[in-house]
């Protein structure tokens, strides 16, 4: 009986050991203030140990540390230690961007005759919205945990006007860490009156871990075209053709190939891809030789802003005290295609008022 006894205790905290390494953790703290306003930082781990860190300020991705091949975690994504050095000027790491991400020419788009000018923050274009969603300070709606999956849900009110865009938009950002080591988000507004959306992430990938540049990282995007551009980055309303030029990825080539045959030593291209409207698909691939780590991308978004971190110069202090220098993390911002509102022949980004504006993007990480 003593031994029956003791047996079934250890079988029990056995399986209490089990259930614990089994499920997902949320932990939510203060961070800081915006006035008299809470900022939070939230921390998610799932059962594999992968962890990252959100916030409410900017609704920002803070933190992702996936394991490399030998099951060593280390963090993939640009960004600061503290909340104050994402409250000053900074190249939006790991930002939620709206209510248009990327470039508007002359900062002014035209809906049924009326001409709407935005905010060009002294500049000559529209870029991100004018940095409104990236510096809003988000609601956190709810914090939630399944089996699968766990996640936290932002919510943010724009005014009608905001940055000179119409309508009253109430916008949702919801993150998802899943059993698959996968960041899923979801992105959703809705207006009331007709307007023109367009929201995507801007975090900043290195899968060393940013010990080396990005330069012997591999990469595929399934785009045969990338959009015409002028010397202000700005679309012509053309689409360029890339297969067989040196701004071809759609066979997987390490970055570094030909990153030195391009304007700027880097790539800041809008790369449309091959695929059906709002349908879910895998669009890009990354693989670290070195670590093994990859990198999937799938989203329902029609083009992807690849850029290579060219105007980096190791001014910017990072975490730990890593100066982020050129070519140290490349961003993969899903998205409308720039200047959408001023070009009809690309897949529109008009929202109707009363309708729900609804875009996912997955990265999904993994070992070679």
């Amino acid at each position: 009986m003593k031994l029956y006894c003791i047996t079934l205790f250890f079988l029990v905290i056995s399986q209490i050991g089990f259930a614990q390494k089994d499920q997902f953790t949320i932990t939510k703290n203060e961070w800081g203030k915006e006035g008299k306003e809470k900022i939070f930082l939230l921390d998610l781990q799932n059962p594999n140990g992968m962890h990252i860190q959100l916030t409410n300020y900017g609704a920002i991705l803070v933190r992702a540390e996936v394991p490399d091949r030998h099951n060593n975690f280390e963090d993939v994504v640009l960004g600061f230690d503290s909340l104050a050095q994402y409250q000053q000027p900074n190249p939006l790491f790991g930002a939620t961007v709206g209510r248009f991400a990327n470039r508007i020419r002359n900062g002014a788009f035209e809906i049924d005759g009326v001409v709407y000018h935005l905010d060009t923050k002294g500049g000559k274009h529209s870029i991100h919205g004018g940095g409104e969603f990236s510096s809003a300070l988000w609601k956190v709606e709810k914090t939630f945990k399944r089996k699968e999956e766990a996640g936290v849900v932002f919510s943010y009110f724009s005014k009608d006007g905001s940055h000179g865009f119409p309508g009253n938009v109430q916008s949702k950002v919801t993150y998802t860490l899943t059993k698959n080591n996968e960041i899923k988000i979801d992105f959703e507004a809705k207006t009331d009156k007709d307007t023109h959306i367009s929201m995507t992430n801007h975090s900043y990938f290195n899968l060393n871990g940013m010990k080396r540049s990005i330069v012997d990282q591999e990469i595929r995007i399934d785009a045969n075209t990338i959009t015409a551009i002028d010397k202000d980055i700005v679309p012509t309303g053309q689409l360029e053709e890339v297969r067989n030029t040196e701004k071809d990825l759609t066979v997987q080539k390490p970055i570094g190939e030909n990153i030195f045959k391009l304007a700027n030593n880097g790539y800041h291209f809008c790369y449309v891809f091959n695929k059906e409207i709002n349908k879910p698909k895998k669009v890009i691939e990354v693989v670290d030789p070195t670590s093994g780590r990859t990198l999937s991308v799938v989203t329902t978004q029609p083009s992807v802003q690849f850029y290579t971190g060219n105007s980096l110069d190791g001014s910017i202090i990072g975490k730990g005290g890593k100066a982020y220098g050129k070519h140290i993390a490349f961003c993969l911002e899903t998205q409308h295609l720039p200047d959408t509102p001023n070009h009809p022949n690309f897949p529109t980004s008009m929202v109707k008022a009363g309708e729900t504006y609804h875009e996912t993007v997955i990265y999904q990480f993994g070992v070679d």
